[in-house]
């Protein structure tokens, strides 16, 4: 395999409550999955590919839950990456150079019987993982937003993390609020639903905990 690597902060939204049935092995909350994740890359290489500093995306749906198959997802890359670039983010965000079932990318494309054509678009994304903050456009397709969950006793901020040791898409995750509204082939009406800001350390062999 080509070696590969990727660290740097990922933010996404699904259709799940804010205690996502899914991260504990259970059915999603309505029965079906749809969301998606944005990352930015921190450092990272594809071979000797750098991919510092770019972004993409993933949409995805499926109709029940995700290991029953029959989704649909779609990559968009940053437009800034040339031609090697957009390759080599396709690649590891269909799975590809990648031990089987590691990541969540893995998973994603392997579950999904429809896999459509990337998008290459500007991608503007700003996130605060310790404050459970984000904001995501790429216009045209997708706008987004995160936030701390308010306690409707309290009013005040309500703090919840989700610790998966031996996780395939995080290691540690700060859970959120979020809003998202999507157009294209696969739209998306989200509104204050699960929310997840994390680290991203991934690469072929899967995440690098510890």
């Amino acid at each position: 395999m080509i070696d590969w690597r990727i660290d740097g902060v990922s933010f996404g939204n699904c259709n799940c409550d804010y205690g996502c049935p899914c991260q504990f092995e259970r059915r999603p909350s309505h029965g079906n999955c749809c969301g998606f994740e944005v990352g930015r890359i921190d450092t990272g290489h594809f071979g000797a590919v750098k991919l510092d500093g770019l972004c993409f995306a993933l949409l995805y749906a499926w109709p029940g839950a995700v290991f029953e198959g029959n989704g649909a997802m779609q990559a968009i890359i940053d437009e800034r990456a040339d031609e090697r670039q957009r390759k080599a983010l396709i690649t590891v965000l269909h799975g590809g150079e990648t031990e089987e079932a590691v990541t969540h990318w893995w998973v994603y494309h392997a579950m999904s019987s429809t896999v459509h054509e990337p998008l290459f678009k500007t991608i503007a994304f700003d996130v605060d993982i310790e404050k459970r903050r984000a904001k995501v456009s790429i216009p045209g397709v997708l706008e987004s937003s995160g936030r701390p969950i308010i306690s409707p006793a309290t009013g005040s901020e309500h703090r919840v993390r989700i610790d998966i040791p031996n996780g395939i898409e995080f290691e540690m995750a700060e859970i959120g609020s979020a809003s998202t509204k999507a157009t294209g082939v696969i739209p998306l009406a989200l509104d204050d639903t699960y929310g997840q800001f994390n680290i991203l350390r991934h690469s072929g062999r899967g995440v690098l905990h510890g």
